[in-house]
């Protein structure tokens, strides 16, 4: 048993989602979306050095020692997977650490709207599950990709850095890949996928140009492409992706994209407040005919609309997502305003309400 593990089970039976290490501070747990330090000594940069080390593959400690930076996962059988990054800082040595559930939990278990799962039965294209970080994506994808295992004869590559969730091959056949490890790069791997008989493809992140080109290049030929980016709406999103290409390019890029793009989820982390854990508000778009059209026309500044009116579709805006929980007494008023958009629809349900100086 490697020393660092008694961290682990501490986090883990603290409900700890995350786990904070740095040389010249304690640990830090994030619980239910806050921080909180654990009545331990300051750590020193030598011993934790020690520490971390133990834990992690010779190469991953070369490829930090050269860099600064390295990302990994590390399991403990029983217990969980652990997403792990070391980072150099000011005062020595410092790792952040992200539990990984050893149990996926289904679409139903997560509270997410039947048209999430229904994601997993599409036959091809794009499917964007966005957010900032720590806002729960892969454990979203997770369930979807759960379904889809559970329910479709098909052959599901998933392509991340590092593998986080594991599945066990149902009725699909699932291939894990990790970047690094098992493949150089995200782009390398999607080049690789489309050579290995895929019927569905799962980017753990789509990081540059190269990567979204060829999620789409996949999703445009008759594979079914789950990916996660870093953007807080749907509109955002679309303007993401095509942006990331250069002006020339940017025109076939919108009329791809409104071909292959079949849905966007865009979800924000909560703290509950009707009992312990935290909830996601989602807002969904999915690409009917009027979406795409948008999309193909550069309207994106329209798609907030267009999801108050394609609510039979199963769409819904992240205020109006938010608003829900507010209502059922699940999530704070004040929490809801800071990351509401519309935030005047909020105010009725704040005691005092703020001067967003922002706004001024």
């Amino acid at each position: 048993m490697a020393q660092i593990d008694a961290f682990f089970k501490l986090m883990h039976d603290q409900g700890a989602s995350d786990l904070h290490l740095v040389a010249g501070q304690q640990p830090v747990l994030r619980i239910d979306g806050e921080l909180e330090r654990v009545k331990f000594k300051e750590l020193e940069n030598d011993s934790l050095k020690a520490m971390l080390y133990e834990i992690a593959p010779e190469e991953k400690v070369k490829v930090f020692e050269e860099t600064g930076d390295v990302d990994f996962a590390y399991e403990i059988p029983g217990l969980a997977r652990y997403r792990v990054n070391f980072f150099q800082q000011k005062n020595g040595v410092g790792a952040a650490f992200r539990e990984i559930p050893s149990a996926i939990l289904t679409c139903e278990e997560l509270g997410l709207p039947p048209v999430v799962k229904r994601l997993a039965t599409l036959p091809r294209g794009l499917v964007l599950v966005t957010g900032p970080t720590g806002s729960g994506k892969s454990t979203t994808l997770a369930a979807i990709v759960h379904e889809a295992n559970r329910t479709r004869k098909d052959h599901i590559i998933t392509i991340e850095d590092p593998i986080e969730f594991v599945h066990q091959s149902e009725r699909a056949v699932i291939n894990h890949r990790e970047v690094g490890l098992h493949t150089k790069s995200f782009a390398a791997a999607l080049r690789g996928a489309l050579r290995e008989d895929p019927d569905i493809i799962m980017v753990g992140e789509m990081r540059d140009l190269e990567t979204i080109a060829l999620a789409l290049e996949a999703s445009s030929t008759g594979h079914l492409v789950f990916a996660t980016l870093h953007t807080t709406s749907a509109a955002k999103t679309v303007d993401r992706v095509i942006e990331v290409f250069p002006v020339s390019q940017q025109e076939q890029i919108r009329n791809t994209l409104a071909d292959g793009l079949r849905a966007v989820v865009a979800q924000t982390l909560f703290r509950r407040i009707d009992k312990r854990g935290r909830v996601a508000a989602l807002e969904i778009m999915i690409a009917t005919p009027a979406v795409r059209n948008l999309v193909r026309e550069g309207k994106t500044f329209q798609i907030p609309s267009m999801l108050q009116t394609g609510k039979k579709y199963g769409m819904q805006s992240l205020d109006d997502a938010i608003m829900e929980l507010v209502q059922k007494k699940i999530i704070d008023p004040d929490d809801a305003y800071s990351k509401a958009n519309e935030k005047n629809r909020f105010l009725p349900f704040l005691k005092n309400p703020p001067e967003d100086f922002t706004e001024v």
